[in-house]
């Protein structure tokens, strides 16, 4: 390093929500400054260090490997000094939140993880099920947050944070059998997302059939993993070593879905978590 100077704590977070989010304006937006700040101090602990923590391009930024070696460090000791100002406060706050079981996949230990780091005194309980099932909770008041596939029916209910790509997920391996229609992993007839993907297979002519019904993006993932049946995914969500097999196909493109965030919470604790968690996964969506 340059120099022994203690590091300025405000930009070490910048930086882990730059590196974790992706983007100076998702940072910007989740630490409540503009982005023009964020480069600032970026660029000062830089210049401290001695060294360039991000690559920056036009339409990406991604980690330097000087900057991956100081990620984990900079974690580190922007957890340390939250608990350390927070160690006083013996108010846990309990936040109740539903999630979508199709939007949540093998990343939710990193996205936990960062929800900790910013509240630790912050007590989250994860519910996850079909869209419906929270909606219906969040209505009775069982749940105080939920973050799901928005309903053509509640367009102006919720405030959309991002829009989820899905696709015809299959085994690398997979081979249609000829004459045969396509076998399907869904989640059943109450899915919006699989009448929507029935539908469009319909109005293209093509046979298919239900072959497997499942619930979550993790336990149709598997079907599809195992080469049972052609999942219909979230592309995020597809795990290892599956593919979209649509366009091989000339499967018909399926439509993106607005995931929407419901609450009624108004305190800034509360917000502030939500705002870190929705943006969260906006980033993972790419």
């Amino acid at each position: 390093m340059k120099s022994t100077k203690a590091l300025d704590l405000d930009a070490v977070k910048a930086f882990v929500f730059i590196a974790d989010l992706q983007s100076f304006t998702r940072a910007a937006q989740s630490l409540a400054t503009t982005q023009s700040a964020l480069s600032l101090k970026l660029r000062r602990l830089e210049e401290q260090l001695g060294r360039r923590l991000l690559e920056r391009t036009p339409r990406q930024v991604r980690l330097s490997a000087e900057g991956s070696l100081f990620l984990e460090a900079a974690r580190a000791l922007v957890g340390a000094h939250e608990r350390a100002v927070s160690s006083f406060h013996v108010e846990r706050r309990r936040l109740t939140v539903g999630i979508s079981q199709l939007i949540v996949g093998s990343e939710l230990p990193a996205l936990l993880r960062h929800m900790n780091e910013h509240d630790p005194h912050l007590l989250l309980e994860l519910r996850v099920g079909g869209s419906r099932e929270l909606l219906q909770a969040y209505e009775e008041g069982a749940l105080d947050a939920i973050l799901v596939m928005q309903p053509e029916s509640r367009r102006q209910e919720g405030e959309v944070i991002y829009a989820e790509q899905f696709a015809w997920i299959a085994a690398a391996h997979w081979q249609a059998r000829p004459g045969e229609p396509l076998p399907l992993s869904t989640q059943g007839e109450s899915c919006s997302i699989r009448a929507a993907a029935v539908r469009a297979l319909d109005q293209a002519g093509i046979a298919w059939t239900e072959v497997f019904i499942g619930k979550g993006a993790a336990v149709l993932g598997a079907a599809a993993a195992a080469g049972l049946a052609i999942a219909v995914l979230a592309r995020r969500a597809a795990p290892g070593g599956t593919v979209d097999v649509g366009p091989a196909l000339s499967l018909p493109a399926l439509p993106r879905q607005d995931v929407a965030l419901y609450t009624g919470l108004n305190d800034r604790r509360s917000r502030q978590a939500l705002q870190t968690l929705a943006e969260a996964f906006k980033q993972l969506a790419g």
